[in-house]
């Protein structure tokens, strides 16, 4: 006997008021959406992070692509359909304020993918370039 997969059901659009997929206490069209937009750049690599994160929530490549260091950047991404990213933990943060050229963050991504629940945990690197926060990759 054969067993056959749900197919995965559409998630609902994330508009500007939604809450923001990052976790922070705000809409998204406030919060990473407008960075998503181009309204704003992130202030932190912290903020750089969540918003990247945000982006993947709502697969924003063009988004990605522009905030990935030059030197490590894609030609291109892909999402997965069946994933889906679902809660963001920020675990710890070394520099990366206004006030530094580089800093790290320490996260864990919760997503599920084909209804199963998993994470992923990462020490991203991100430096300014141009004068903005980028990711370079991982620790």
């Amino acid at each position: 006997m054969s067993r056959r997969t749900r197919p995965h059901a559409p998630r609902p659009a994330v508009t500007a008021a939604s809450p923001c997929p990052c976790g922070l206490d705000a809409a998204y069209g406030d919060c990473c959406g407008s960075l998503h937009a181009g309204e704003r750049a992130a202030a932190t690599a912290e903020r750089l992070m969540r918003s990247r994160y945000s982006a993947f929530a709502v697969r924003d490549a063009a988004y990605l692509l522009r905030t990935w260091h030059s030197s490590a950047r894609p030609d291109g991404l892909d999402f997965d359909p069946v994933m889906e990213w679902t809660r963001l933990e920020i675990l710890g943060t070394t520099d990366g304020t206004a006030f530094h050229q580089e800093g790290t963050v320490e996260f864990r991504a919760h997503y599920t993918a084909g209804g199963r629940a998993d994470f992923q945990h990462e020490n991203s690197r991100f430096v300014r370039e141009g004068g903005q926060w980028v990711y370079v990759g991982e620790v």
